[in-house]
This record gives C-alpha cells, structure tokens and sequence, in this order.
C-alpha cells in the first residue's frame, strides 16, 4: 500500500523539476453548471501534462547504477515526453515505445526532449512486445506509463496540492485511462481529505474501467475514443486502489467531449486536449449529482495536434 508519507515524501523530491500549477475559475461555467468549480491546471505543467510528475519521481528513484543503460517505457504520448525529460534531467538515455498513430506534437516532444522513438502497432501487445526487445537490447530500466507506485505516487501531488490550495471540496474529478492519475488522486483525497469523494470521467468507447468495477475484474480497453490519452486498460497496481477509493465512473461520448473541450477553449481561454475534457464532460452529462456543491476537476493536459483538433470542432 503507498502510505500518506509515501505520498509526502513523493512531492518534496520533485518540487524542483515541476510547477505548482494554479487552480482557475470561472463564473460564467459555475452558472452554467449550478456549482462552484475549481480546475487544477496541469496543462501548465512541464511537457504540458501531469505525466511529469509521475515520471520525475520514478526516475529519481532508480538507483545509479542502473541509470547507466538508460529509462524505457511504452506511451501514447505524455508519459513519452515526460519520461524523456526527467532520463534528461537525471543524465541518461530514453527509449520511448510509441503507437506510430500518437498525434505528431507528442513526438516532437519526445524528440526534443532526447529522447529515442520506436514506433509500432497501436495495440498494447504491440506496445509491450516492442518494448521488451528494447529493454533486452539496451538493459533500460523500465518506468511503466501508470502501473508504478512511485508514478502513482508523483501523480497524486495533482490532488495533494488542488486540496492544500482548495480545502472542503465535495468531490474531485479526473480522467482515467490506464489509473495512475486517478489511483494517485484517489489516495490523495483518502489521506488528505477523506470526506471528499473522487468521481472518473471515462469515455464510452473506452470505459474498461467502468466495466472493471462492475465486474470485479480487470477488463480491456476498447482503445475506442479521440481521447488518444485514456486508451489503455487498468493496471494491477492502480486497480484495486480505484476499486477501493473511487465512488463512480461517469462515461461519455465523443461529442460530449468535444463540446466539454470546446467549452473550456472558448470560456476559459486555455487550450486543453481530449483527454483532459472528459472529467467536465462527465461533470456536464449529470450536473444534477453535482449541483450546490464545490467541485474539483483536473484539467490533466494540453498537449493537443491543432489541425485535428480544428476538424473536431468544424465537422
């Protein structure tokens, strides 16, 4: 189990290689919504996502001499630059295992973080068979996108902060994929503020983690969304901390997400990707569990490929 000092110890270690991220509002939203809400910016943080937390404190725990044959991991894409950064930071290599259909700005920022690519099929079993012949060639240390205590650990600094910054909150929302995000915000609002309680937003046609809960059991993505970020299924690390600490997952549609992000685009005036939508589209579908009370939802990213996403809103 990671521990309230796991926890602590987890944000000290990587205060200097991140942002505190602010927390915004809006009027005009909290109208709309019939509640007070408050949006934890992590598409200010550095690579532009929460994944730098989780990444930063993985790596500044591996020991040094196994830092010498480099970091791997397999990613869609922030997790992939995040990685790439903290290997930089940290003095060593970083072989990234990406699908070749992840959106060109999160390459590019592998790359410009030093990081080298290795393309493959857009499955998780191609993703993890390529990267165990990366890791047998180069003896990398692997840092897994979510199922890893000390990336759960970073991750939950997310909500550590939003409920430092914002106490007595009602609930907390946030994006779940493959659950470091929401594993490490489910911990953080156990031990920090436990009458908070923590709510997914999921998309439909990737909703393993809603069929997860149901069932009991670890279930398979769909990997059926333009939420490139949620794709991937539950590990075994995350699972049954989101089984344990998590009230309810809320699904949505693509369209709901688009219109979530859009929203956020043009009343906030912030840029967040698809991904990062889906906790306010959740919000949105079912207002009425919400109303009255203060709402905390983490804008997880915004790392978005511009042109598609101009189609998204002009189809």
């Amino acid at each position: 189990m990671i521990s309230q000092e796991n926890l602590i110890q987890a944000h000290l270690r990587i205060k200097p290689f991140i942002h505190r991220t602010p927390v915004l509002t809006s009027e005009r939203i909290d109208k709309q919504t019939g509640c007070q809400l408050f949006f934890k910016c992590e598409n200010f943080q550095k690579v532009g996502a929460f994944k730098a937390r989780g990444a930063m404190n993985a790596a500044l725990q591996v020991l040094h001499k196994n830092l010498e044959n480099g970091l791997a991991t397999h990613s869609s894409g922030n997790h992939a630059a995040a990685l790439a950064r903290a290997a930089s930071i940290v003095g060593t290599s970083a072989y990234i295992v990406m699908p070749r259909t992840a959106p060109e700005i999160k390459k590019k920022a592998v790359l410009g973080y030093g990081g080298k690519i290795f393309e493959c099929e857009p499955t998780l079993k191609a993703r993890e068979e390529m990267l165990a012949e990366v890791i047998k060639k180069t003896g990398a240390t692997e840092i897994h996108p979510f199922n890893n205590e000390h990336v759960i650990a970073g991750q939950a600094s997310v909500a550590k902060e939003l409920l430092e910054d914002i106490p007595k909150l009602d609930f907390v929302l946030a994006p779940v994929g493959g659950g470091g995000l929401l594993s490490g915000t489910a911990l953080a609002v156990h031990y920090f503020s436990p009458t908070t309680q923590v709510i997914a937003g999921e998309p439909e046609g990737a909703d393993d983690t809603y069929r997860s809960l149901q069932s009991g059991k670890i279930e398979l993505s769909q990997a059926n969304s333009i939420a490139d970020g949620l794709l991937t299924s539950l590990g075994d690390k995350t699972f049954p901390i989101i089984q344990q600490h998590v009230k309810e997952v809320i699904t949505v549609s693509d369209a709901e997400i688009i219109q979530a992000m859009r929203t956020i685009w043009e009343t906030m005036k912030i840029i967040i990707e698809p991904s990062c939508a889906v906790p306010f589209a959740a919000l949105l579908k079912q207002k009425e569990k919400f109303a009255g009370n203060r709402v905390g939802i983490i804008l997880s990213g915004g790392n978005v490929d511009l042109e598609k996403v101009l189609k998204l809103f002009t189809s």
